[in-house]
């Protein structure tokens, strides 16, 4: 990630010619024009943000993003911090690499572009507002551009944030809600936000999920007679189709029934 600002080109060209350059029908396939009318419409984001949206998931017998430089090194690093998690829970290292776990993920690399704006907090204006990301985990590149802040007890009140200084060359970790669901809140989801300072931001995100047949459920390490799960079983696709709904059900641009089937705005072909 030196030259991270490459990107520029891809995300400031109109959103028609970057679907044109992928257009698809194909089976498991949504056109990533409506998700990105939907990130404009977001609350607490500038309407300037831009993203481009690309997916390489379970859902699609297709190969259509197979040529993308760097998608096994993405993948090779997330495996890597699965295994450091399974073993932080005593679990086998490889537990995570099961086929029906992560050997078949869904697997999504967002690329972000944050124009030269000035967050201003007390209006509730944000590059990015505060959250927490739905899958397992998230590594983040960045530019030289400090902007990301953490908060590291969302709980706490009032919330206290800090910034994450970038550094090239090196992946930020975020860890999400469906391991906190998974680990019944031994590892809680990172809570963030991003503030603009005046200068164009870049950012490439690679967002790690389970195969969407995945039985999330309780860790067997993560639970005891004291510490019961918090949390009922679901599989992955479910999950996740419902935490999409959750976010777009405000915006004039959701439909239910596009996300009936798949998660809503996403182009998704197999690893």
């Amino acid at each position: 990630m030196r030259n991270i600002e490459v990107i520029h080109p891809f995300l400031t060209r109109p959103w028609i010619q970057i679907i044109k350059s992928k257009e698809t029908t194909k089976k498991g396939t949504i056109l990533v024009l409506k998700y990105l009318k939907m990130i404009r419409k977001q609350k607490n984001h500038f309407v300037d943000q831009i993203c481009g949206l690309l997916v390489i998931c379970y859902l699609d017998g297709g190969r259509q993003w197979s040529s993308i430089r760097g998608k096994h090194s993405f993948r090779r690093v997330s495996k890597a911090v699965a295994r450091i998690i399974a073993l932080a829970l005593d679990l086998d290292a490889d537990f995570f690499d099961k086929r029906e776990m992560l050997g078949e993920p869904i697997a999504t690399l967002r690329l972000l572009y944050y124009e030269g704006n000035i967050s201003t907090p007390a209006k509730g204006i944000y590059g990015a507002g505060a959250h927490s990301d739905y899958g397992l985990l998230t590594l983040l590149a960045t530019d030289d551009v400090a902007g990301l802040q953490i908060c590291k007890d969302k709980d706490a009140q009032p919330q206290i944030w800090e910034f994450v200084a970038p550094l090239r060359g090196a992946f930020i970790v975020n860890l999400g809600d469906m391991l906190e669901r998974w680990s019944n809140c031994i590892f809680r989801s990172t809570l963030h936000r991003v503030m603009l300072n005046g200068q164009d931001r870049y950012s490439v995100a690679y967002f790690v999920e389970p195969n969407p047949e995945c039985l999330v459920e309780c860790l067997p390490s993560c639970h005891s007679e004291a510490n019961p799960p918090k949390f009922p079983p679901v599989t992955c696709g479910a999950y996740m189709v419902k935490r999409y709904k959750e976010t777009h059900a405000d915006l004039s641009t959701y439909k239910e029934h596009e996300t009936s089937k798949q998660t809503d705005g996403f182009v998704c072909n197999s690893p």
